[in-house]
Order: C-alpha cells, then structure tokens, then sequence
C-alpha cells in the first residue's frame, strides 16, 4: 500500500462518546459486503470500465504519441473542459508542476475550467498560439462551458496558425456520438480520444481525460494506475471472503457515515498538509458532494490545506460546532528542506528554530493539528503518505473513487448520476435565448 489510514482518532477509545465504537464500526462495516460484492461483479464482467482502467495498458500508445507531439511542438497547452474533465487533471499536474512551471522540456499547461472572460483575455496576452496546443474534453459533447472556452479560442488560433492548420494544435476527447464538440472537430479536422460513455467524468481521472495531460506533463501513468490498482485489489479480496475490514475505503465509507448518522458529523474536511494534494482536496469535494448529494442524504465535503488553515479555519474545528469529521493528510517531512544555518540572523532566531529544517516544522505542525483535534474531540482519521508521486497519488484516488461508491451503496443512493445539476443547465441555455431576443 502506498499509504496507511489510522482512524483510532475517530473511536470511542481516543476521544468518547464523541466517537464509534469498535463494536458499531465492526458492524457497519461488515454491511459493505454487498457493495465490495457489487465492485467485484462490475470488475469481473466490465461493465464500470473505472475498475479495469487500473490495470490497461492498451490505449497508451495513441496517448503517448499525442503526448510526445504536444512536448515537441508546444510551449504552452491549454486544457479546456469543467468538473471531472478538469480537476482530475489539474490534481494529477500538481505532481511536477509545484506552482512556478514545470520540468525542463515539457510545456506549461494551463487549465481552465470556469468561463471568467477576464481569465481567458489575460491567457491569450501571455501565450504564443503558434506554439500553444489546446485539449478540450465533454464527455457529453454539449458542455455549454466547454464548447464556449473552445469557441473563443478558435479565433486567436485561427489568426495565428490558419483555419486549415486548427487540426494540427487541437485534440478533443469526448464520447463517440453525434453532439456539438464531435461536429466542431469534423469541421476543422480535429482528431478525437474516445471518451469511455461508463466512465463518469468525476471518475475520470485514470482515463484519457486525467492521462492525456498527465503525459504530456511526464508523468508516469503506469505507476498512477499502478497505485490505484493496489487499492482495487483491498477491496478485490475483500469481495471474495477476505475481511471488508482489510479494505481501507470500506473502513472509510462505514465510519464517515456512522459519524455522520450517530455524532452528527455532517461535514466532512479533507486537509493534506502537503501543498501538491491541494488540488486532491477540490477533486475530492466534486467526487463526494456530486455522488452521494442526493434524496437529502450525503454529508458535505470542505476541503482546508495545512499549515494555512491553522490560522483561519482551526479555530472554528476546535471550538466551533462539533458536527465534523477531519481527514488529514501527513508526509514524511521532518529533516527535509532548507535548514536554519547556524549562527543566521544571531540570537534574534527562536531557540526552537535554530538547526531546524523547514520540514522539521512542517511535521511539527502537522502533528500538532491532528493531536489538537484528537485531544479536543473532533473525530480525526489520519492518512499517511511516505511520498507524493505518482503511485501515491493513485492510491489516493482509487481509495476515494471507491469510499464513495462504498458509501453510496450503504446510503442507497446512485454514485454515477447527478439529477440536481440538469435544472441548472436548462435555465442557463433559456437565459442565453432570451439574450438573443
């Protein structure tokens, strides 16, 4: 395993009444049985290709051509999409990308999920289209979001590269039907990935849509999958006589929902204290509040980064309602990073600084919050990473993909829909006509 959960924070042991009992936890527990029944069926028959991606290797080929084009010829890649086409990627960059560009020889990817016209004018005033490649990604291929942040490119593309040449600096992704973005891309062209119609978009992160970009950025998409399958196979075992109990997103999903129906634990705070699972914390937040938001169940997710939010949100953790359930995110950090050098700014630097390196305070901290919670009765789970590459990374989203179905099943309520949304579009799309009018 890639990480280790400890959720003895959350147990009555650690903190009282405030927490589950082993016996309660036990028991709900053992009734993911049909849920980790139901994963191995979809496994074994194909029928949510999500589970199968941790193993393919077949469609990395096309990818990695795409790929290798896009590093040879761009300095800069735009990826357009919104929700799961997006924040799945953006998480995944993360990895080489840690806020001030990436690795030599790879372009710098841009990631635009929202259609602020601000953003996009300042984008284009930054950006060379002759050198610049754009992905869009719909599953649908009528994301009105999507299709509009294509449109406006294609015209500062077209001057500067030609109508006849948009083929050459754009790829599309997107199911293989008869919509919107299918019929942009035949009129100019475009080749398109076939996006997976069974594979939602908010669990698309292991698909073409997270591992396009994820190779242009050069990152090793064998590891990724590799890492998520380490958690398949947990719950793999799990379904086939093994104890659910050896299944960490089963432990998860049993748990977060016994704080939530028997301590009122309502919300629930995803807080890395590791800058590169920043963007893990907003992936998190669609996967969770989109599948299992549903019939007034599902608890809300809020995602906090350490060590920022122990001076604007531990406050209100601490001493505010008792109504959440905290997961933080721990690396190895202590005797990492730049050191304090001896006798630097004399004895005006802090005793407990001197010879210290920066990730000595970063564990110190981190330490502290997750204590600090414990110690005051706030429910705690505690996932431990020894390295944030790749491989972890997958690891932590297979666990959550599957939490997630886990606790949708426990719920009774369908992890890949999402119903609530649709009302939102079709006002959009009245609002826009009466525009025209």
């Amino acid at each position: 395993m890639f990480y280790k959960q400890d959720i003895e924070g959350a147990l009555e042991g650690r903190i009282g009444k405030a927490g589950i009992s082993q016996a309660m936890l036990a028991a709900r527990v053992a009734q993911t049985k049909p849920a980790l029944k139901a994963l191995a069926g979809w496994y074994a028959d194909g029928s949510l290709p999500l589970l199968r991606l941790t193993e393919r290797e077949d469609d990395l080929p096309e990818l990695e051509a795409i790929a290798a084009d896009y590093r040879a010829r761009f300095d800069d890649v735009i990826v357009l999409g919104t929700g799961g086409s997006s924040l799945g990627g953006r998480t995944l960059y993360r990895l080489v990308d840690k806020g001030f560009g990436p690795p030599s020889g790879t372009p710098r990817m841009h990631f635009l999920d929202n259609v602020d016209p601000v953003t996009f004018e300042a984008l284009f005033q930054a950006i060379d289209f002759k050198r610049t490649g754009i992905i869009v990604i719909s599953k649908s291929g009528g994301t009105s979001e999507t299709l509009m942040q294509f449109l406006i490119c294609l015209e500062p593309l077209t001057l500067a590269v030609g109508e006849e040449n948009i083929h050459a600096h754009v790829t599309a992704i997107s199911e293989k039907t008869s919509n919107p973005l299918r019929k942009l891309a035949a009129k100019y062209n475009i080749p398109t990935v076939e996006h997976d119609p069974k594979v939602g978009g908010r669990y698309a992160v292991l698909s073409c849509v997270g591992v396009l970009p994820s190779l242009i950025a050069g990152i090793d998409v064998r590891a990724l999958r590799q890492g998520a399958k380490s958690v398949m196979d947990t719950a793999l075992a799990g379904a086939a006589g093994g104890d659910p109990a050896d299944c960490p997103p089963a432990v998860g999903a049993a748990l977060s929902l016994l704080l939530d129906a028997e301590r009122g634990c309502s919300q629930t705070v995803l807080m890395p204290y590791i800058d590169q699972l920043n963007d893990l914390s907003f992936w998190y937040r669609q996967l969770w509040a989109e599948s299992l938001g549903k019939g007034g169940k599902g608890t809300t997710p809020i995602n906090a980064l350490g060590t920022v939010d122990q001076h604007s949100q531990v406050q209100l953790y601490l001493d505010g309602p008792a109504d959440k359930m905290f997961t933080v995110i721990m690396g190895k950090a202590a005797g990492t990073g730049p050191r304090v050098a001896d006798g630097v700014a004399g004895s005006v630097t802090p005793d407990y600084l001197q010879g210290r390196t920066m990730g000595d305070l970063l564990d110190a901290e981190q330490r502290a919050t997750a204590e600090t919670l414990i110690r005051n009765k706030r429910p705690t789970r505690i996932l431990h990473v020894d390295a944030v590459d790749a491989a972890t990374m997958g690891a932590l989203m297979m666990h959550f993909m599957l939490e997630t179905i886990i606790a949708a099943d426990l719920l009774g309520v369908d992890p890949f829909d999402q119903p609530a949304v649709e009302e939102g579009k079709v006002l959009t799309r009245e609002y826009l006509a009466a525009m025209a009018k």
